[in-house]
């Protein structure tokens, strides 16, 4: 793996240039930078990109960031690119250049793998010969590139890291986003849980009189669930299963983690560990949400 900064890393500039070979995964670049909360533009002309930062309220302080793709998709429009960036600097626009890169054999067998033809293969052509005429195109924006990345020997969820540590500052935990929520098996198992916890092998609160009438949320429901040698036991070996799970996930590159715990209507056992896993997971910096599906059915008073 070829892998060089030109520059100072800045995390999260105002716009990113993603450019480089076809086949090197420019998409995947593209898809990561949604993921960070970037605008995407895919195949914009060059001529186009000082009328979108405009669009974007970037030279006016605004805190929309941008990510386009220009690439020799553009033909004839992609030379105009350098003087467009001197454009935007000069609008006081900060940008990055990311150019990924890949050897000429594996590009030449991603194209063979999805049989589409290369952007730059005229009327008789090879392959090959499209990728070394790119290659020589592009040579003087390689150049200029802040970040290179070569994705020769790499797997998209590396490219995908590798995007992440160069412009965000979330730390690996962040990147994931943890949604836990409480429901109540009476009212219908969930359809997007990733992980589904059944407590309702715990005492029940509902069969208390006094805490019948209360949810989760309360101090009395809480000390009823949390005070048991059952829950204390049931506890330790969640928090020690979601620390084997959740690393592994991360490591996986996945970026949107659903967690249900249910109960039995949805009102006090479920509720009390929903909000304790997500305590923990807090604690342990994953961004993490919560919400009680089924408590506006509560049976409260």
């Amino acid at each position: 793996m070829d892998f060089r900064i030109d520059d100072e890393l800045v995390a999260g500039p105002d716009l990113v240039i993603i450019t480089g070979m076809s086949g090197a995964g420019r998409t995947e670049a593209m898809h990561t930078f949604e993921d960070l909360g970037y605008f995407c533009i895919d195949n914009l002309p060059p001529t186009l990109l000082l009328n979108l930062v405009s669009l974007a309220g970037l030279s006016a302080g605004g805190n929309r960031k941008l990510a386009v793709v220009c690439d020799m998709r553009a033909k004839e429009f992609f030379h105009e690119l350098k003087e467009e960036l001197r454009r935007i600097t000069d609008a006081g626009i900060s940008y990055r250049i990311l150019f990924l890169d890949s050897r000429d054999d594996v590009l030449l067998a991603r194209f063979k793998a999805s049989r589409r033809r290369h952007p730059l293969t005229d009327a008789g052509m090879t392959i090959i010969g499209g990728i070394q005429r790119e290659r020589d195109l592009l040579a003087t924006i390689r150049e200029m590139a802040n970040f290179v990345i070569d994705t020769s020997e790499i797997e998209p969820r590396e490219l995908r890291k590798q995007i992440r540590e160069l412009f965000s500052r979330e730390t690996d935990q962040e990147s994931l986003a943890v949604s836990v929520f409480s429901f109540g098996f009476k009212h219908g198992m969930p359809l997007d849980a990733d992980i589904i916890i059944d407590v309702r092998f715990l005492p029940n609160p509902y069969y208390e009189a006094a805490l019948r009438p209360l949810t989760g949320l309360t101090d009395e429901v809480r000390s009823f669930v949390l005070e048991r040698e059952e829950t204390r036991r049931f506890l330790e070996s969640w928090r020690n299963l979601l620390g084997v799970v959740m690393p592994g996930y991360v490591t996986e590159g996945k970026q949107v983690l659903s967690i249900g715990i249910g109960c039995t209507g949805g009102q006090h056992r479920s509720v009390v560990l929903a909000e304790e896993t997500t305590r923990h997971l807090r604690q342990a910096g994953y961004t993490t949400t919560i919400t009680h599906r089924d408590l506006a059915l509560a049976e409260v008073n």
